[in-house]
């Protein structure tokens, strides 16, 4: 595997608009220790304000963003790396374990678009109904290091197209990397050929995060999608 030294400005991350909030809590009252009561009563339930508080078997506290309480609810972007790393799906994605999460990003904002997309279509495909309309925010941030790179390994088991075969490979991949102390890893997108992608499995690699623009998918009946900016 070779290594790749970047630094690169605005990488995009999509998530999903009803997960891009900024601070909305302060709006619901009038002072400062009024918003500090509703900041602990969200922190008995959400994992994130949980795994900032006490960690996880798979991530130490430690390793997450933090800002003082009285900042939270003006500082943008570290809820959302925090978020990346505590919320997750249980069986994982291609290069973190259902434990523990990643942030991924990629290049270009068309090739986050084509990651989103399939496993939107695929969630929709479940239940068989091609029905549907989301908005996805871009979330922008700087990496710069070197970092280990699938480019030159396009049959690598981890960049299998189905996720029965390279999310175990990817997961494996993985554990071992940050086991040898590696921050990052860089690959080329499985689901947009020519994309160039990046997943974080460190929370201070990711650097500046600011917002970008707002895209709609929608499916008219088919596995399909059209793309607009918002």
């Amino acid at each position: 595997m070779r290594f790749t030294e970047i630094s690169e400005r605005a990488l995009v991350r999509l998530i999903s608009a009803t997960h891009h909030k900024p601070p909305v809590l302060r709006a619901l009252v009038d002072s400062d220790e009024e918003a500090e009561v509703l900041a602990r009563l969200e922190g008995e339930t959400s994992a994130r304000l949980i795994a900032e508080r006490e960690g996880s078997p798979a991530l130490d506290r430690r390793e997450l963003v933090f800002a003082r309480r009285a900042r939270d609810l003006t500082l943008y972007g570290d809820t959302h790396i925090n978020a990346a790393f505590t919320y997750t799906r249980a069986s994982g994605n291609r290069f973190n374990s259902g434990d523990r999460g990643a942030w991924y990003a990629s290049y270009h904002v068309l090739t986050s678009a084509a990651e989103v997309g399939y496993h939107r279509t695929r969630e929709l495909a479940y239940i068989g109904l091609f029905e549907d309309e989301a908005l996805y925010v871009e979330l922008l941030a700087d990496f710069i290091g070197t970092f280990p790179d699938l480019a030159d390994e396009p049959a690598h088991p981890a960049l299998d197209a189905d996720p029965e075969i390279g999310y175990p490979a990817g997961q494996t991949l993985a554990l071992s990397l940050r086991r040898e102390g590696y921050r990052g890893l860089l690959y080329p997108s499985v689901r947009a050929p020519g994309g160039r992608c990046l997943v974080a499995f460190d929370p201070g690699i990711i650097q500046n995060v600011r917002p970008g623009a707002t895209w709609r998918f929608v499916w008219n009946g088919a596995p399909d999608y059209t793309l607009c900016a918002v």
